[in-house]
């Protein structure tokens, strides 16, 4: 095998199948699918349906502290997982085998436990540890296929946020007019005219890249500001564009986490619909901030009422949900709003540390 190949293949990055159980989407559907389980099960067993409630009840204090626990001990395990250079195949049954391993384990200490406080386990009279872990080993085998399957499924959604990210961003007409641009600079002022040529290769460089990537906020605030840069010169003074970042550390904005692409589509539609159609100058204000495990971005820009409506500003905008949806889940949201004759997206996501 030439070495080459061999690197490329120790150094892509390992399949992470082990639920983010970290994620709230996450807790929220296993512990309603767990109880789901458990009730069913106790309801078929019980003779009358109240009974059965009533054991359900009794059941629940072991059952969420079971499940609870062996969701923050896959959320531990996952972190440790190697991101590149490990044996795939090896490395893929690991995971899923942790997830019927955990859960037992962590279900056999609650019951024994339990099983320790004589009026605790008065209501399980016919569990034992060995049923109650093997009760857990399925249930976690069968969320972890479950999540492996959702997030499978998902990826051709992946592909298709992509294609329309790439129509909604990768327009001709700026391409067009970022040259023409270009060429008026190049005899009057050439540096400025290589500069923005880099600009604009750095921006199309990272439009090409995978939408599942992730950069720090520090390079994509650089990234947007380098395609402000190139608007700049085409719209002159109507531009003018306020970063506010007095409420997040250059520590955060270094660590903080963020999938490429994802603040550059706000500020071109700010750009396309709030700057464009104005005769005069246009405000553009981009506030960042952090709130304890939460990054937020707020873009402002003017809002035009007798401009036409344009189906690439919802396009831009759902899409750039849809991603927020598949990598995040609950987590994220982006808001809408218009107040006092602006336009306003908020955008918040998790604060997700990288390595500085």
């Amino acid at each position: 095998m030439p070495l080459s190949i061999a690197s490329a293949k120790a150094d892509r990055p390992t399949e992470i199948l082990i639920p983010d159980c970290c994620n709230i989407g996450v807790v929220f559907r296993t512990l309603l699918g767990v109880n789901a389980a458990v009730l069913a099960g106790i309801l078929i067993q019980a003779s009358n349906w109240q009974r059965g409630m009533l054991e359900f009840v009794e059941a629940s204090m072991m059952v969420e502290l079971a499940c609870l626990w062996s969701l923050f001990a896959l959320c531990g395990l996952r972190r440790m997982v190697p991101r590149s250079g490990a044996t795939e195949a090896l490395w893929r049954w690991t995971q899923r085998a942790a997830c019927w391993v955990v859960p037992a384990a962590v279900t056999a200490t609650v019951v024994y436990m339990f099983s320790m406080v004589d009026w605790l386990m008065s209501g399980f009279a016919n569990l034992t540890i060995l049923k109650g872990a093997i009760a857990a080993a399925l249930l976690g085998g069968l969320f972890q296929h479950y999540f492996e399957l959702r997030t499978r499924a998902h990826s051709p959604a992946l592909v298709e946020a992509r294609l329309q990210a790439l129509q909604a961003r990768i327009r001709p007409h700026f391409l067009f007019n970022s040259l023409n641009a270009v060429l008026s600079l190049i005899r009057s002022e050439p540096r400025r005219a290589e500069t923005t040529l880099e600009d604009l290769a750095d921006l199309f460089r990272v439009l090409m890249s995978d939408p599942r990537n992730m950069t720090t906020l520090e390079n994509e605030i650089r990234l947007c500001k380098q395609y402000l840069s190139i608007e700049k010169i085409r719209l002159g003074e109507r531009l003018q564009v306020t970063w506010e970042t007095d409420n997040i550390g250059e520590e955060v904005l270094r660590k903080a986490q963020i999938p490429v692409l994802l603040l550059q589509p706000l500020l071109e539609n700010a750009v396309h619909y709030g700057v464009e159609p104005a005769m005069e100058a246009s405000p553009v204000r981009i506030q960042v901030s952090r709130s304890i495990d939460r990054i937020e971005i707020v873009v402002v820009n003017a809002f035009h009422e007798q401009a036409p409506a344009g189906v690439g500003n919802h396009m831009a905008l759902e899409n750039i949900r849809e991603r927020l949806a598949l990598l995040y889940d609950v987590e994220a949201q982006l808001t809408t709003t218009i107040v006092r004759g602006f336009f306003e997206v908020r955008l918040r996501f998790p604060y997700v540390k990288g390595s500085a």
